[in-house]
Parts: structure tokens; C-alpha cells; sequence
């Protein structure tokens, strides 16, 4: 590897591993020290006076109750403008289900040498388009935020704070394990096709600003860069600068000849 290739992968780790402890520690915080300066999860997290919820869960609510509520908006507001900004960087750098893809990952390599794991299944790219759609639409059929209720990142810290309170599991935590039986099959398969959140995060950052710029005369064609990719993206082809990229910065380390490197456009 060449030695100017940034490492993002331990800080990518590091972040991760945080925002799991953040949601692995609030509950016990909140029951048994009466601590509740942080309080929820991804889903709804209040630190503070300041209130982040989820665009889709914060678009379902509004869908379904056909109610603008106006401290929702405001806590849709910052998720919202990172998803502009950045991209899809909630489901890389701090999605619970990616840093328990990433421990599942771990895990396999320690125990097993062999590589089993299907690449892609031929899926196209679009499902993702068409989870977020069906999504919303069954949301309106039912009269039901449905995503709030199964959203795999929240269903984490959800299965956590039961557990925390009355020391058992939800029903619906076996969701948690469908989806990383997906990715231990196919590498981040519901992040990459079925992720309503991930679908409309990634809407939010077609115009982001920080993207993966490949350097196309410096590029060996290696192919090195979309084995290296989470999502089988090929950056040699543009796809980091599409909205499926979500920003990891795997691609970036992974190349010899240093011809990918993030970059911010002009507004």
C-alpha cells in the first residue's frame, strides 16, 4: 500500500465503537443513576436541550399523522443537513448495525480462513430506491410509521434499553440477526439494497459537497478499490461520486497509486 494512503478505517472504528457505547450506556445511565443528560437512540436522541431524530422516522410521523410538528422539523434539521453535506455518512461512521457488521466481520476472520461470502447477487443498485419508496408507501397504507417501529439502527437501541429495564430481549430483535445473517452471506446486502433510511439519506446527498474523487490518469486499474469497498462500489467507473456512496474512505486506503482522495465541490 502506497504509504501516503490515509488510514480512515481505525478512525471509522473508533467512531463506531462510540456511538455503540453512546447507546449501550445511556439506559443503564438513565435507570440506575438517574443520569439523563443523553437520553434514546438514533432514532430519537435528546443530549441536552438539543433533540436529533431520524429523516425517515421524522418523515414517517409527519406522513402518517398528517401533523407538522414543529420541534420534530427542528430535530430532522442537523441529520438532514449532514446527509446534504456529507452523504450517507450516519450508515458508515456511526450506524449501529454497521459497527456490529464490522465486529461480525472480525469475528468470521478470527475463526475462519475461507471465503464464502456471495459478492453481490446481481441486485441492481436501484432497489435501494424502491425499499424507500415501498416503504413510505406501506407507512401511508397502514396509517403506521413502520420504520419507526422495525428500523434495524433503531431496533439496536431498542433490544439494549430492554434489556437494560427488564433484562430480556423484544421479538422483533430478530430482525438485528436477519440482517446480519444477510451481510455474513453477501457483504452489507441490506445496507446496500433494502435500507429505507440508508435510501433516503443517500437522496439527501446526491448534491453533497464531500465526495470520493477518483484521479483517473493516476488509476491502475487494479480493481483493488471496489473489492475494498463495503458496498461493491467501482470508484474507477465514478460510482464514489454517485449517492450509493457512503463516504467510508476504504477505497481511499486501499489504493496503491493513491488516485482517490475525498474532495470537496464548490456550492
Amino acid at each position: 500500500m502506497n504509504k501516503k494512503a490515509q488510514k480512515y478505517t481505525p478512525f471509522r472504528l473508533i467512531t463506531l465503537t462510540l456511538a455503540f457505547l453512546l447507546i449501550l450506556v445511556t439506559p443503564f445511565l438513565n435507570s440506575h443513576f438517574r443520569i439523563n443528560f443523553i437520553q434514546g437512540w438514533f432514532q430519537s436522541l435528546s443530549i441536552g436541550h438539543l433533540w436529533f431524530v431520524s429523516p425517515l422516522e421524522g418523515l414517517e410521523s409527519i406522513l402518517t399523522s398528517r401533523e407538522i410538528y414543529g420541534p420534530l422539523l427542528v430535530g430532522m434539521l442537523i441529520p438532514v443537513l449532514l446527509a446534504i453535506t456529507l452523504g450517507r455518512v450516519f450508515c458508515s461512521w456511526i450506524c449501529p448495525i454497521s459497527f456490529l457488521s464490522e465486529v461480525t466481520d472480525r469475528v468470521i476472520k478470527l475463526f475462519s480462513r475461507k471465503k464464502f461470502r456471495s459478492s453481490g447477487l446481481g441486485i441492481t443498485k436501484k432497489t435501494l430506491w424502491f425499499a424507500l419508496m415501498g416503504e413510505i408507501v406501506l407507512a401511508l397504507i397502514l396509517g403506521a410509521p413502520i420504520f419507526v417501529f422495525l428500523s434495524p439502527p433503531g431496533l439496536v437501541g431498542r433490544e439494549i434499553m430492554m434489556f437494560t429495564l427488564f433484562g430480556t430481549f423484544a421479538l422483533e430483535g430478530i430482525i438485528i440477526i436477519i440482517v446480519l445473517l444477510m451481510h455474513i452471506f453477501s457483504k452489507r446486502l441490506f445496507c446496500r439494497n433494502f435500507c429505507p433510511l440508508g435510501g433516503l439519506l443517500a437522496l439527501l446527498g446526491i448534491k453533497r459537497r464531500l465526495v470520493v474523487e477518483p484521479d483517473l490518469e493516476a488509476c491502475l486499474e487494479c480493481g483493488i478499490c471496489q473489492k475494498s469497498c463495503p458496498l461493491t462500489l467501482d470508484p474507477q467507473k465514478g460510482e464514489s461520486l454517485s449517492p450509493y456512496c457512503w463516504n467510508c474512505g476504504s477505497c481511499i486506503e486501499s489504493c496503491k497509486a493513491s488516485a482517490l482522495k475525498f474532495s470537496w465541490k464548490d456550492i
